[in-house]
């Protein structure tokens, strides 16, 4: 059984590609075979133009997206790479990260009825799990990343927990005491 690796690609910021792994390219060409792309270059500009749309201009703030390939779901994460020091006016190229999300996702209402949590702390703690930063969580949500953080906040409260990664711990905890034996 093969198991999926994460996509990734290297791109110059007018989407022309440096470097793509295997993974990436199947799971942009899906269903069709990598083998029986003419060009592809050109294949992976246009499907990269087409995931990040009009988003790529908000690239400097890095982008998170969705992406659907055949009955698989993945996120898809740019991150910016600056030329010479960090703090470079501009995004000369950019990474493409393409993970799946998880095939059976984690049913977040039991653990909202136990610690009672709001509908904006569900969706916190759903995008936590999906390893997204607070300010990638920001962006999801459509609010600040302190707002985020006080969301954070409250649930670690609620849940007794003192930091992010205490959530996770006993969210995976109460999933496996929740699992049929």
């Amino acid at each position: 059984m093969k198991t999926t690796a994460d996509g990734f690609l290297l791109m110059q910021e007018s989407l022309k590609p440096i470097y793509a792994n295997d993974e990436a390219i199947e799971i942009l060409a899906y269903p069709e075979k990598p083998a029986s792309i003419d060009s592809v270059e050109s294949f992976l500009i246009g499907k990269v133009q087409s995931i990040l749309g009009d988003k790529q201009s908000s690239m400097e703030s890095g982008v998170v997206t969705q992406l659907i390939s055949g009955k698989r779901r993945y996120l898809c994460r740019a991150f910016p790479l600056r030329a010479g020091s960090p703090k470079a006016a501009s995004v000369s190229n950019f990474a493409l990260l393409i993970e799946r999300y998880p095939t059976a996702p984690f049913d977040i209402s039991k653990l909202a009825e136990q610690y009672h949590l709001t509908e904006r702390e569900q969706e916190s703690i759903t995008f936590l799990l999906q390893g997204l930063t607070s300010k990638e969580i920001a962006v999801r949500m459509k609010i600040s990343p302190n707002t985020v953080k006080a969301f954070l906040r409250l649930v670690m409260v609620k849940m007794g927990a003192t930091t992010r990664s205490g959530i996770v711990g006993r969210i995976f905890t109460a999933q496996h005491e929740h699992r049929p034996r």
